[in-house]
């Protein structure tokens, strides 16, 4: 693949991921939940916090324990699991709501069939569902047991991705995602998790929004934006 900022893709890739993995030796390993786990987990993180995040999840988990019992609890009962999050009173809602759809489809909360189809299939299905988009329909595929070969990308990944100059600055997750796995067709889906992890840490720790940290960035030479 060639994106259009004269990056090859491919080899470019292979290389961030060599330079970044003393960032993956200090990264906690993310648990592979179910595909619902992931899905319900990945529905309430975003624009939050990742300890906060998981201490809304691991509340919810804790009230009801299963699927199930989440959607019969409803919506206000949800949020006052994960009133610590950004936006909670929505992915309240789009929680239930997502819960309920999968419930009424597939009589049931297992996700497994999502194993089989084309990528691009499976992840259409999911974004279908209430509050689910690119980032949430690719971590409920690529970081539960399913395992499946795409990237997450998000607002961490995308920022990096943006200023290394691999895709346009206003390019949106979908387009990110989309270009990174496209360019790596021999990886699996551990691949393109370690790749996540590895460039949301970047993001966090020297990439960051606000006083980027370019100077220690393990990136700066390949990067378009470096101050």
């Amino acid at each position: 693949m060639q994106s259009g900022f004269g990056f090859s893709g491919h080899d470019d890739i292979l290389r961030w991921q060599r330079m970044l993995a003393p960032m993956r030796t200090v990264a906690v390993p993310l648990p592979r939940r179910s595909p619902i786990g992931a899905l319900v987990k990945s529905m309430i993180s975003g624009r939050t916090r990742d300890p906060v995040s998981l201490a809304a999840y691991d509340r919810l988990v804790a009230a009801f324990g299963t699927p199930g019992r989440v959607l019969m609890a409803g919506r206000e009962e949800v949020l006052r699991c994960i009133g610590g999050v950004t936006h909670a009173e929505d992915k309240a809602g789009y929680v239930v709501g997502a819960l309920g759809r999968i419930a009424a489809e597939r009589k049931g909360f297992d996700l497994s069939f999502l194993a089989t189809p084309p990528i691009v299939e499976a992840l259409g299905w999911l974004e279908r569902l209430p509050g689910v988009g690119r980032k949430v329909a690719a971590a409920t595929l690529n970081a539960s047991t399913l395992d499946r070969p795409v990237l997450i990308v998000d607002s961490h990944v995308l920022r990096v991705l943006q200023r290394l100059g691999f895709v346009d600055r206003h390019a949106e997750a979908r387009t990110a995602s989309e270009a990174v796995t496209a360019a790596m067709p021999e990886w699996d889906g551990g691949d393109f998790l370690d790749f996540h992890i590895a460039i949301k840490k970047l993001g966090q720790r020297f990439c960051r929004f606000e006083a980027p940290d370019c100077a220690r960035c393990p990136l700066r030479i390949d990067c378009r934006s470096r101050c």
